[in-house]
This record gives structure tokens, sequence and C-alpha cells, in this order.
């Protein structure tokens, strides 16, 4: 017996604007997923991390980072303002969970040492209701302050930051193009 065996088509060609259609429509999804989970750039609106940032830069925040590390003393970090979660801000963290933070004479102690190294080597002002007098940052939270600490709306002010407020670590500023560098 002879089976009735039909002859394969050929496939369909896409038509080019079909084509070009789900080209940038895979390409958006891509992007979008890119700067959802992995980097997003930030501009920098302010002095307040003058002199490592300056207003007008614009910065890439990894922000995967922190799903398999946790923060560290010295991260530059993007995080939702804790009074207005509609409004992003950039600084440095300076305490950790669970540290006695205090500043005086123009120093940050953390459990009564000072902090050394070159990105804590400037003048911070004793200013704020939590800048004037030692305190022990809660569990899940982070102390951070604006490298221009003279202009600088940060930790002094408002208290900390809870972790779940962070959206990443700024490792690179890629505007304007003289200024490129990586961030320490």
């Amino acid at each position: 017996m002879r089976k009735n065996v039909k002859a394969a088509e050929p496939p369909r060609k896409k038509s080019a604007l079909r084509e070009l259609v789900e080209t940038v429509v895979w390409a958006l999804i891509i992007a979008l997923l890119i700067r959802y989970f992995v980097v997003e750039g930030y501009y920098i609106p302010s002095g307040s991390m003058k002199p490592t940032l300056v207003p007008g830069e614009r910065v890439l925040v990894a922000k995967f980072i922190y799903r398999f590390t946790e923060p560290t003393r010295g991260d530059i970090v993007v995080f939702k303002y804790p009074i207005d979660n509609r409004k992003n801000l950039i600084k440095r963290i300076v305490g950790l969970p669970g540290e006695e933070v205090e500043i005086k004479d123009g120093q940050v102690f953390i459990n009564g040492e000072p902090l050394a190294g070159e990105q804590f080597a400037r003048t911070y002002y004793d200013v704020g209701y939590y800048g004037t007098e030692k305190r022990v940052i809660p569990e899940g939270h982070y102390f951070v302050l604006g490298d221009n600490s003279e202009n600088s709306d940060d930790s002094r002010f408002w208290g900390y930051v809870p972790r779940e407020k962070i959206l990443g670590k700024a490792f690179l500023v890629y505007w304007p193009p003289a200024q490129i560098r990586i961030l320490k």
C-alpha cells in the first residue's frame, strides 16, 4: 500500500518589515532586562559627592552586585531616599549594621577608631540629629555620607539607609568622555 505523501513545502520567508519589528522588540526586551537587573546609568545632580563626583557627571551602577554580596564600607551606592522613595541619592557607605558611629573633630569614628584611607581623607562635620553623638547603626541598615560633608544631605540628618533601599554600587563615571574613570 502506498501512502499519500505530500511534498514538503519550503518555509515561508518573513517580510523585511516583520523581521525589523521582531528585532526591535527583542532588542528592547533585552535592553530593559539589562537596565532593570544588571546596570543602569545615573545623573549626578548636586555637589554632595565632590570631589569624587561632580554635578553633570553620569555614572554606571551595578544593580546585580548586592544580590551576591553585602555592601561594604567605602562603596558609593545609589539608594531610594528614605524620606521620599521617588528620589534616588548617591552617597558613600561609612557605617555598617551593628557598628557604633561618631563624628567628632572632623573625623568619622567607627567603634571608637577613626576611619583611615584615601576614601575618608576629608573633613566631616558633626551636624544633624544623627551626626552629633555616638549612635549604633541598626541591623539591616547603613550610615552613608556625602564626600562633600559641608554640602551634603545624608545620614547625619535623616538617619540610616535600610538594606532593601540600596539599588546598586556606582563603579564607573562614563560622562563626560574626558572624565571617564573607575570609582574607588
